[in-house]
């Protein structure tokens, strides 16, 4: 099958062998694949992940092993975190933080970057009919998006700042905006800017916040200086949610969470099944997509999401070159 995989170097596979699905896994057929700025770390040396990439996708249920019957040819996304079902964590409904979990793309596991991947069977979400793929293949991030309001609990006039303009931080306004009448978009790229703006959502470029504070900034930036410069604008006793995930590292000023006794909250993976509803309810996330590029151009794909004027980049399986 064909596939991008990272090892030394990144490179595109037209001859990967074809993962077999074990008991109560799916082998999905994937039809379109999206690149994520973990996709690009990993790259750079995030995790020490080797192997397929990739997390994002919609595809077909091609063959199921022992256990996963009823779930042939149906259209899924699916989510990425493959727990153990035994552990601590997995016991009071923390499969995201299983000990012992693969996670697709990222660890542990081959990704979805390719014609086929496998995952459990209950991971697997049914697409509705009434989205497309181009819409379906933004579920995965849209659920992280949404992971922030499963933990932050925000009140309708909470002044929310969210710090990066790139595909994360637009859909993080997308979800935030259905919450709060007092939301604000920051970054550094105009044409991004502009984009948020025609979404309905207030954007203005980072160096016009001056000392600005909010009760809740989400910083997703991807930037290596996204905590300092989110820091900045919490109000004591605020909360500030992390979204970034960099490869790089630096050291990191703490005094001011201590002093300022903000409260600061991971934020990761997130539920598929309201991001669904959101979709199918009319949330269109396709003006985020900057190309589409066929498999065989998959290294150019990665070139182009790495461009900081991209958006979203997806990488399309359904057709055999």
């Amino acid at each position: 099958m064909r596939a991008v995989t990272f090892g030394d170097s990144l490179e595109y596979r037209p001859d990967y062998p074809t993962p077999v699905p074990g008991p109560g896994e799916a082998l999905i057929r994937v039809r379109l694949a999206g690149i994520c700025n973990t996709d690009l770390e990993i790259t750079r040396g995030y995790l020490g992940f080797q192997g397929v990439l990739g997390h994002e996708f919609v595809g077909e249920v091609a063959a199921v092993g022992p256990g996963g019957e009823g779930w042939l040819g149906g259209r899924v996304v699916g989510e990425i975190n493959c727990a153990c079902g035994e552990c601590g964590c997995c016991r009071v409904g923390l499969g995201r933080h299983c000990p012992n979990r693969a996670t697709l793309g990222i660890q542990g596991k081959d990704g979805c970057l390719a014609d086929f991947a496998t995952l459990p069977v209950v991971n697997l979400h049914r697409v509705p009919e009434n989205l497309a793929d181009e819409q379906a293949v933004f579920c995965e991030p849209l659920a992280a998006a949404w992971e922030i309001l499963e933990q932050v609990h925000l009140q309708p006039t909470d002044r929310v700042l969210v710090l990066g303009d790139g595909k994360l931080g637009l859909l993080v306004a997308l979800v935030l905006a259905r919450v709060t009448t007092a939301l604000q978009l920051a970054g550094k790229h105009p044409e991004k800017l502009a984009l948020a703006s025609r979404f309905g959502i207030p954007a203005v470029p980072t160096d016009h916040l001056t000392g600005e504070e909010y009760d809740v900034v989400v910083d997703a930036t991807g930037s290596i200086t996204g905590f300092q410069q989110a820091l900045r604008h919490v109000r004591p006793r605020g909360t500030l949610v992390l979204k970034s995930t960099v490869a790089a590292r630096r050291p990191v000023d703490l005094a001011p969470v201590v002093i300022r006794e903000v409260t600061v909250v991971g934020s990761r993976c997130g539920p598929f099944a309201p991001a669904l509803r959101q979709l199918a309810g009319g949330l269109d996330p396709g003006p985020l997509i900057t190309a589409v590029y066929p498999a065989k151009e998959a290294l150019e794909a990665f070139a182009r999401a790495a461009d900081r004027a991209s958006l979203k980049v997806l990488v399309d399986f359904r057709n055999k070159e």
